[in-house]
């Protein structure tokens, strides 16, 4: 299964501050946007985003149809079919993709220690 591009999506307090601390660590603006209250930011092939005021919590993200680099991929495993092996291994959504819906779509799941993992494809 390719789960495509990986990021741990941070919730921030102010996102001016958080991303002044994390270009000091090297990493650099390459998606979102202040007006936004998100922005993605990478160093090499390690991806973060930052998002102020849009949940809680932080989240563990996988992007199908993504590389680590937020470029596209082709051929790509469809969210869709990921959501059936996810579930036909017994594991329990905490939302689910139609899966007679077709382009950008996302599901949640938690681990057992109850981190959230969220799916997103954006294509």
């Amino acid at each position: 299964m390719d789960l495509g591009a990986f990021s741990v999506s941070l919730s921030v307090k102010n996102l001016a501050v958080s991303k002044e601390f994390y270009e000091k660590l090297g990493f650099s603006e390459m998606g979102g946007g202040m007006e936004m209250n998100y922005l993605i930011m990478k160093n090499g092939t390690t991806l973060i985003g930052l998002f102020q005021g849009m949940f809680d919590g932080n989240i563990l993200t996988f992007n199908p149809g993504w590389d680590s680099v937020g470029e596209k991929k082709d051929p790509y495993e469809d969210i869709r079919e990921i959501q059936k092996k996810i579930k036909s291994s017994g594991i329990t959504m905490v939302n689910e993709v139609d899966e007679s819906g077709e382009g950008p779509a996302n599901f949640i799941l938690t681990d057992p220690d109850g981190n959230v993992l969220l799916f997103d494809q954006h294509r």
